[in-house]
């Protein structure tokens, strides 16, 4: 008689992340771990094992230049070039103006040695004048109510003997009065000529007036100066001149101005007149070729 198989139930389906029922099982001739007690010393667990942290504090870090990242982020990149731009400008600008003042500041040396090497040389002086004669007509009335027409014809003298190697071009454009008590009475053209070195020039000056009128406080001193035969009048000129250094060199034009007192014994005809002094006046010289 046979005997009766009953069928087996399947084992339940493992799932993909559980291991083998078997592997959980201790292998049959493996021992079992010990079991830890009081006096089994703890097992060292891996962090344990790390080299401990530095202590808190400042530290500096060398990095080598060529690992340094020049290159700035794309969207940064205009900007720092444009940043980067302003240090060059600024460095030309200030390039430029040094440059700048060093030849302003070159010039100006070359100049004042040039204009001190030309004195130096020369030794240039302002020419003198003085009022060597003066014919007088229309100040014979005395009385400040009327109108005076005055004329003058005045020679004066120029001296230009204390240049030796300077010579002097007056040019057109000057003039000549004649005032007295601050009251002009007259004025005319001061002539054009060319003075050389050493020389000595005298020439005629004539000025007119129309329509002067004098104050009775001016008038009543007229009188009594012309009574006591001494009236002080100031001739005054105006002069645009030229120096001549030798043949080449020679200065821009600039105004001599000149104030000269001279006494007079009359108001009609030929005065003697006498010189109480002359001052001149020059502005600075520019030199030029």
């Amino acid at each position: 008689m046979s005997d009766r198989v009953h069928p087996v139930p399947a084992p339940p389906p493992r799932l993909p992340n559980q291991p083998p029922a078997d592997a959980e099982a201790p292998a049959a001739g493996a021992s079992a771990p010990p079991t830890e007690t009081e006096t089994t010393p703890l097992r060292v667990h891996p962090s344990f094992n790390r080299p401990p942290s530095p202590p808190p504090g400042t530290y500096i870090i060398q990095v080598p230049k060529d690992q340094v990242l020049r290159v700035p982020p794309p969207d940064r990149a205009r900007r720092y070039k444009k940043l980067a731009a302003r240090p060059a400008r600024r460095r030309l600008l200030r390039a430029a103006c040094c440059c700048c003042c060093a030849a302003l500041l070159l010039l100006l040396l070359l100049a004042a040695a040039f204009a001190g090497a030309v004195y130096l040389v020369f030794r240039p002086r302002a020419p003198t004048f003085s009022i060597a004669s003066l014919s007088i007509r229309g100040l014979s009335s005395s009385s400040s109510s009327a109108a005076l027409s005055p004329e003058l014809d005045a020679s004066v003298r120029a001296d230009n003997g204390a240049n030796r190697k300077v010579g002097v071009d007056y040019r057109g454009g000057g003039s000549v009065a004649v005032s007295y008590a601050g009251q002009r009475l007259a004025a005319g053209p001061w002539p054009a000529f060319r003075q050389p070195p050493r020389n000595v020039t005298v020439f005629a000056a004539a000025m007119r007036g129309q329509g002067v009128r004098l104050t009775d406080e001016q008038a009543r001193r007229l009188a009594e100066e012309r009574a006591a035969g001494a009236v002080t009048l100031a001739v005054e000129a105006r002069v645009p001149v030229r120096l001549r250094f030798g043949k080449v060199l020679r200065t821009w034009t600039v105004d001599v101005k000149a104030r000269c007192d001279v006494a007079v014994d009359r108001l009609e005809g030929d005065a003697a007149a006498v010189n109480r002094g002359c001052r001149v006046r020059v502005r600075p010289l520019w030199w030029w070729w």
